[in-house]
């Protein structure tokens, strides 16, 4: 199965299948434009020819493993380019410095059978699942039937409000033991205009109510919000992680930036099954830890 990476606002895609060894090779340009987060394919080009004589120089044996296949260029033709395989790829993230190379490595490494994979599986599957009719819109018990749903069997409190305190970056969530009360209250909120379904999702933020997997679950129930007043959805791919994540922290006293990230992102194309599992990619990326 063709794996689909996403960082930032870089999607990469396995160019070519070598049938001969059966196996997948990736350019190793699309991975260079990853780890120098550069989009220009001219100045990645002549990166990797840099890296590429400085490496043989070396006798590292990343250039040995470079096959040269066919792939549709920039300009629309099919072109040789430098490949690599998986292992090849591992090999080419280590030369570069950093924490960046080691989070990509991670990244290309991660494993379906991770709690983390095994969820996000669940994820894409409640798009076509019939379940998700039933799901209470807007309600915190919405929210824990989504919770539950992805990561039943991953947690044991899937679906089930925290009963310890937790903090993140310095930001204490509500006490748990205020915790009922607080989304009851969350519950009586309007969501008659995109403005108060805004700060539905701000006020259920600052409420976090499970251990783990807050962030992931709470996005799909504004989408689902979002779906069922208005029609529309939000495109996350439209809001890279850096302005995501300040948005968050700063909406707990200035919601107003977070307003215009999303604002910007809405998009009424809400039964594309391809908005969907990218919206999905995304919610996960953002959860990475840098």
């Amino acid at each position: 199965m063709i794996r689909t990476f996403i960082k930032t606002n870089i999607n990469l895609y396995a160019k070519s299948f070598h049938t001969f060894n059966n196996k997948w090779w990736f350019s190793v340009l699309d991975i260079v434009a990853v780890l120098t987060n550069q989009s220009d394919y001219s100045k990645n080009r002549n990166y990797w020819k840099y890296l590429k004589a400085k490496l043989k120089k070396e006798n590292n044996q990343v250039v040995s493993v470079t096959t040269q296949l066919k792939f549709l260029a920039p300009d629309g033709k099919l072109r040789l380019a430098d490949m690599l395989d998986y292992e090849g790829i591992i090999a080419l993230g280590k030369t570069f410095p950093g924490t960046k190379a080691n989070k990509f490595i991670d990244w290309f490494t991660y494993s379906p059978e991770s709690i983390d994979g095994k969820s996000k599986t669940k994820a894409y599957a409640l798009f076509e699942n019939s379940f998700v009719d039933s799901l209470e819109v807007g309600t915190a018990k919405g929210l824990q039937q989504i919770h539950a749903y992805i990561f039943g069997g991953l947690y044991d409190f899937a679906g089930q409000l925290r009963t310890k305190n937790i903090a993140k970056g310095g930001y204490r969530f509500e006490y748990a033991n205020h915790l009922s009360s607080t989304l009851l209250k969350i519950d009586t909120m309007p969501e008659t205009n995109f403005d108060e379904m805004v700060e539905k999702y701000v006020a259920m933020n600052k409420a976090h109510p499970f251990m783990e997997g807050n962030g992931r679950s709470t996005r799909i129930w504004l989408d689902l919000i979002l779906k069922k007043q208005l029609k529309k959805c939000v495109d996350w791919s439209k809001i890279s992680k850096t302005n995501y994540m300040n948005a968050m922290i700063i909406s707990s006293v200035d919601s107003s930036v977070l307003h215009a990230q999303l604002k910007k992102a809405l998009t009424i194309d809400i039964n594309s099954r391809e908005m969907y599992m990218k919206g999905i990619d995304y919610s996960y990326y953002y959860e990475e830890n840098d």
